[in-house]
């Protein structure tokens, strides 16, 4: 889920810098370049930290910013296909519910909250399972499964697929739910 990344990278300083700490300047530059950001390889850019190896700057003709290169490190978030997540539900929709996992949230279709026949109560802003009689609402905290990952360009157009159907996911009460065990009938041997 977090990572941590060093990076190597050239940056510009304009002018107006000049005279300044070149760490705070070169780590305020890099803040505003990389944090909030989405890399397909790293994931998302949380936080800029340990700015150091600031070379000395050079000039480019016509450019009155000076250049630097520089290495520091980029806590990330990203997510694996098949892996374990626990977020908070932050929305609730006729066809499913969104899910906050840190920077971003995950779809759980409809289809994917439980295997039972669900309901949702527009009014109570509740699902509700027909035979289980489980509910889910805005805040429930739940374990869900990263079914799909669709990376974009950007956070906002990144769709992350979760389900909760698998035994063991879904709100943490739910584990705590005698099993029922299914029947089924009993098969007749030919003669």
């Amino acid at each position: 889920m977090h990572y941590v990344h060093t990076i190597e990278d050239t940056i510009s300083i304009p002018p107006r810098y000049f005279g300044k700490d070149i760490k705070k300047t070169a780590e305020e530059i890099l803040r505003l370049k990389y944090e909030r950001t989405l890399d397909k390889d790293m994931g998302v850019m949380l936080a800029v930290f340990n700015v150091r190896d600031v070379s000395d700057g050079n000039l480019m003709p016509g450019d009155p910013s000076t250049h630097h290169s520089v290495t520091f490190d980029v806590l990330t978030f990203s997510l694996e296909i098949e892996e374990v997540v626990v977020g908070e539900v932050s929305e609730l929709a006729e066809f499913g519910c969104f899910v906050r996992l840190g920077p971003i949230d995950g779809l759980v279709h409809l289809s994917q909250i439980t295997s039972d026949f669900i309901t949702f109560d527009r009014k109570s802003g509740t699902f509700t399972s027909k035979n289980t009689k489980r509910s889910l609402k805005k805040g429930d905290m739940v374990y869900a499964k990263v079914s799909s990952i669709s990376m974009k360009s950007n956070l906002k157009d990144t769709k992350i697929a979760l389900t909760m159907r698998p035994d063991g996911l879904g709100r943490p009460e739910w584990l705590k739910e005698p099993r029922r065990e299914v029947t089924s009938r009993p098969r007749h041997k030919r003669r």
